[in-house]
């Protein structure tokens, strides 16, 4: 979700590049600092010259941002799921990130996939996926967490509008201007970065109790709508709906007791409420929710969230992927065969359980 650059980073990074890259500027918040990593990269399938298109476009989450201005992880969510299709179809994919680390949704629209639309006009493109939103939810939490005196929730309210806005435009310009022969058209959702951490009272005071508010559970109903509208409005528009939120904050077995994995008791069901899915997250599941340093899948669990608390951790190294420009080039995929649908490590990593989610939506055929 977070994808801005610390401050301090962003300001060396231009010290280097100054010379060579005159529109980097820090005039802006650092929370509003953007970083473009854009990717392409083939796997490289033996026995076939026949190659299909992911095209993905969003902010960190995609680009797989580590920390770094100069790469990004190669097997970001978007790459994992080109995995998964050369298996299944036979075929080498080219996984398309174009993404921008720090980008609001507003960002994320106008400069990546209105403007590089050409990406998903292609005749070789089989699959269409975006992420938002998460910036827009960081940078209101930020300003939140730093207000003293009265609470102002507006700021809250004008991420989720906005999220809202967006993914609804997105959609629709998707649907208007992508290849006819695409297959699948689908958004990820939001985890929750810093679950735990937020657990927390604010330094403002709510103006009707005069009393401290928990952030925690001031931002979940927020990022709860948020992911709501993302599956909701891909119902209603044609999309499938990777649910990150359930695949990261619930435990791969039942908790609970109810009879039901937390994973997917999390899970949105199509058609219902918005009412309905905020209370169930925020009020009826909430005791399942677990912050996703430590995704339970059994007794041990795997830590899906990288130091910064919150970008997802990920295998297989990085490629060129920042201000130097980003990486074309190809491989041989990880795993040649992929059984029942799940690679050997598609609950290890959070990068590889976000592809995998994304993966569940891929057709039999091209």
């Amino acid at each position: 979700m977070r994808t801005s650059l610390p401050a301090a980073l962003g300001r060396a990074a231009c010290r280097i590049v100054l010379p060579l890259l005159a529109a980097c500027s820090l005039a802006a918040p650092a929370a509003a600092s953007t970083l473009t990593q854009n990717v392409s990269w083939t796997i490289d399938r033996a026995g076939t010259t026949t190659k299909y298109r992911v095209v993905a476009y969003g902010d960190s989450i995609y680009a797989g941002y580590n920390g770094s201005v100069l790469n990004a992880a190669k097997y970001a969510a978007p790459t994992v799921d080109a995995e998964y299709l050369s298996a299944l179809w036979n075929a080498d994919i080219e996984s398309v990130r174009r993404a921008k680390s720090g980008a609001v949704a507003s960002d994320v629209y106008a400069n990546k996939i209105v403007a590089e639309k050409s990406y998903m006009q292609a005749a070789s493109t089989r699959v269409v996926t975006f992420e938002m939103c998460g910036n827009d939810g960081l940078q209101a939490r930020s300003a939140f967490k730093s207000q003293t005196g009265t609470c102002d929730y507006s700021g809250m309210d004008a991420a989720v509008n906005s999220c809202k806005t967006y993914v609804a435009a997105a959609m629709d310009f998707i649907n208007a201007n992508a290849y006819a022969g695409v297959k699948v058209k689908l958004i990820s959702n939001l985890h929750y970065p810093g679950y735990n951490a937020d657990n927390t009272q604010s330094s403002c005071k709510d103006a009707g109790t005069g009393a401290t508010v928990n952030l925690r559970d001031r931002f979940l109903p927020k990022l709860a709508t948020m992911n709501y509208w993302m599956c909701e409005y891909a119902r209603q528009k044609g999309f499938q709906c990777a649910d990150n939120f359930a695949q990261y904050m619930g435990a791969d077995y039942d908790s609970n007791g109810d009879g039901v994995i937390d994973s997917d008791g999390l899970r949105y069901v199509a058609g219902e409420s918005e009412a309905s899915y905020v209370s169930r997250i925020t009020t009826t599941l909430k005791p399942t929710l677990r912050d996703a340093n430590a995704h339970f899948v059994s007794a041990s669990s795997y830590d899906y969230i990288q130091s910064d608390d919150t970008h997802p951790t990920y295998s297989g190294g990085t490629v060129s992927a920042g201000l130097f420009g980003g990486t074309t080039g190809s491989g041989a995929p990880r795993y040649t065969t992929i059984t029942n649908g799940k690679n050997p490590i598609w609950n290890q990593y959070g990068h590889e359980r976000m592809g995998w989610a994304v993966s569940r939506s891929n057709p039999a055929a091209p």
